[in-house]
Parts: structure tokens; C-alpha cells; sequence
């Protein structure tokens, strides 16, 4: 048995494509770039973060000056802590699947 989720479909059809399109995804040469796959929701456990492009301020909206300054460790520290916090929120349940590190539970503080 598997679900893709708490709704009713008409047929099987969509519900097959959803599993197709998720696993064929995993198989070597089926994405342009096989690390785009390493940063998609769900395969660390946690939901994605944010993404920003241009423009830079879009509806009120600001790309945060983190992501602006170069300092990809600083950069990938961001990007986890809005992982941790997207996914406390959304999906709480996600992150008693995984071991926090005492970094990730300050993160998460935060």
C-alpha cells in the first residue's frame, strides 16, 4: 500500500504519474543535474528552503542579505535553519524521523 496524500482522485492515473515522476527522479541521468535531487524536500527528511531570484525585492519581498554576501557558510547555515524551521511548522512530525545535532536544535531556536 502507498499514499501520496489525505484526498480522493477520480482514478488511478494522476496518483501513478505522482509515483512514476517521484522515483524515476532517483535514477541515475534522469535529471540535468544529479544534485538537484540531494537538495529536493524530503530526501534529508526536512522541507525545503527558500528560494530566491531576481528581482531582488519582489511584492514586498526581499532576497535576505545572507544570501547576497558570498559567504557560502554562512549561506548553507541559513539554509538549514530554514529548513529546521519550515519543517517544524509544516510538518513537525518530520523531524522526529531524525537525530538533531546540538547545532541544528540551536538553529531551530532561532
Amino acid at each position: 500500500e502507498l499514499s501520496i496524500g489525505d484526498f480522493v482522485l477520480n482514478g488511478g492515473e494522476v496518483a501513478s504519474l505522482s509515483v512514476i515522476e517521484a522515483c524515476s527522479r532517483m535514477l541515475p541521468g534522469a535529471m540535468g543535474n544529479a544534485e538537484s535531487v540531494i537538495n529536493d524536500s524530503f530526501y534529508s527528511v526536512l522541507l525545503d528552503h527558500p528560494h530566491f531570484t531576481r528581482p531582488r525585492v519582489f511584492r514586498d519581498l526581499e532576497v535576505p542579505d545572507v544570501l547576497l554576501g558570498g559567504n557560502h557558510a554562512e549561506v548553507d547555515r541559513w539554509r538549514r535553519r530554514q529548513a529546521l524551521r519550515i519543517t517544524a511548522k509544516s510538518r513537525p512530525d518530520l523531524l522526529e524521523q531524525i537525530l538533531l545535532t546540538d547545532e541544528e536544535r540551536r538553529l531551530l531556536e532561532e
